[in-house]
């Protein structure tokens, strides 16, 4: 039976951009072929648990505001009546994926023992209503970052055990996210980091951390998990400063600790934003060394130096995020994440629903921009102009050269480069026509 939560909300459905339905669709075609692929497998939409339906409401200077049925998260009674609401917003939304946290789903019990068996009843719960539904499990992960036991962190933490109660604790998210079939498994270590480093042994800390991931992905094998492994880059905040801080340091990060051939990047634009960086710097960056694995769609409100996860709502920056995704083949076992919370005023269903049709009305408006974009060809053709000096023997040649045999070169043809134009202005309109 329903619950009625939903009452009055019919199925969210494509009506075009003529329509001023604010519940429907005038962008997401579900079947729409872009490129030859359909929006939905292009775009492959998953709803957080943890903002949808786990969070209260709270921020930094204030508690919940909202006043769901299943609140106090404090049983599992009410744990399955939020999977029962969840299963019903998927439903709505014609949702292909869904993601989770374990502190998400399962009421905290203050030991790993309660908490892997709730854990493990509450997922043979979610199973049963996937039998009954087409929305699957883009990833699971474990929150080692809530509970006063990760103030000093989970892997980096240098209590000892510690370390081991966030072993315990991935290797049961782990076995959960397989046992659901999820297609990837992320690692996101929010107190991974630290506050100062006077009572902080980096080195150590780092070490562990790559030991940590290590003992991930050899369980992975072990199990037969065919996922990826993901980790999630993040500057700050909570902590002054993060190991995982954007994509470069994650990429040297892996390679250091001889994980580049195993572990992807999961990006999110807020955390982009507050490493100083464009969402598409931070997916350029992984694709460009072959780690890009999915995304986490949200925003940062830019007059705000902390992390406000708002749904999307600006083309352009959707856009070229998308059109990097594409150039760099597409998401496989990744895709789009709502890590994204309405607003703490924002109380009533009609607004979570509505939340999540203008997020994928935008990630699907910029998609195909992006699409339009990579089929016109413009922005390839520019740089392939720009670089177009290095396709002449003689420049290509430098770079197996030395310093001494250019330098007689530059004296030999009397070299004295005249600067050229970047044409920044020209491309940022080119852009704005498709957008």
């Amino acid at each position: 039976m329903p619950s009625g939560f939903f009452e009055g909300i019919e199925e969210i459905r494509f009506e075009g951009v003529d329509s001023d339905n604010p519940m429907a669709f005038r962008h997401y075609n579900p079947d729409e072929v872009v490129m030859g692929k359909r929006l939905e497998d292009h775009l492959r939409f998953a709803v957080a648990w943890w903002h949808s339906f786990a969070w209260e409401g709270g921020d930094p200077f204030g508690g919940p505001t909202f006043e769901r049925p299943w609140h106090p998260q404090d049983d599992m009674g009410r744990a399955r009546l939020k999977a029962d609401i969840a299963f019903e917003m998927f439903e709505l939304l014609g949702q292909p994926f869904f993601c989770w946290h374990d502190a998400d789903i399962r009421p905290e019990q203050g030991n790993f023992a309660d908490n892997l068996k709730t854990l493990e009843e509450i997922t043979d719960y979610i199973g049963e209503k996937m039998q009954t539904s087409s929305t699957k499990l883009l990833w699971g992960t474990a929150n080692m970052f809530s509970h006063r036991r990760w103030m000093s962190g989970a892997s980096t933490n240098p209590d000892p055990d510690v370390f081991a109660f966030a072993a315990a604790t991935v290797k049961s998210c782990l076995d959960a996210t397989h046992k659901l079939g999820g297609e990837n498994y992320v690692l996101w270590g929010g107190r991974e980091g630290y506050e100062t480093l006077l009572n902080t042994d980096l080195n150590t800390e780092l070490d562990h951390m790559g030991r940590f991931l290590n003992m991930v992905v050899e369980y992975k094998h072990k199990i037969g998990f065919k996922g990826t492994i993901l980790v999630e880059p993040k500057p700050q905040e909570p902590s002054k400063h993060q190991y995982d801080y954007d994509a470069a340091t994650c990429v040297g990060f892996l390679r250091k600790y001889g994980l580049e051939s195993e572990v992807k990047l999961n990006l999110e634009q807020g955390h982009a934003i507050l490493a100083g960086h464009s969402f598409e710097h931070e997916i350029a960056v992984a694709a460009a060394e072959g780690m890009l694995g999915s995304i986490d769609m949200n925003r940062n409100d830019y007059q705000s130096g902390w992390d406000t996860d708002q749904f999307p709502n600006n083309t352009p920056e959707v856009a070229l995020a998308y059109y990097y995704i594409l150039k760099a083949g597409g998401f496989t076992t990744g895709g789009t994440n709502f890590d994204a919370k309405v607003r703490r005023q924002s109380l009533d269903a009609k607004d979570l629903v509505a939340a999540h049709i203008g997020g994928m009305d935008i990630c699907a408006r910029g998609l195909k921009a992006a699409a339009a974009m990579i089929e016109d060809g413009g922005l390839e053709d520019a740089l392939s102009e720009r670089y177009s000096g290095w396709n002449a023997p003689e420049a290509a040649s430098m770079l197996n050269s030395s310093l001494e045999d250019i330098s007689a070169r530059v004296l030999q043809d009397n070299i004295n480069p005249e600067p050229r134009s970047g044409r920044q202005e020209i491309l940022e309109n080119y852009v704005n026509r498709f957008v």
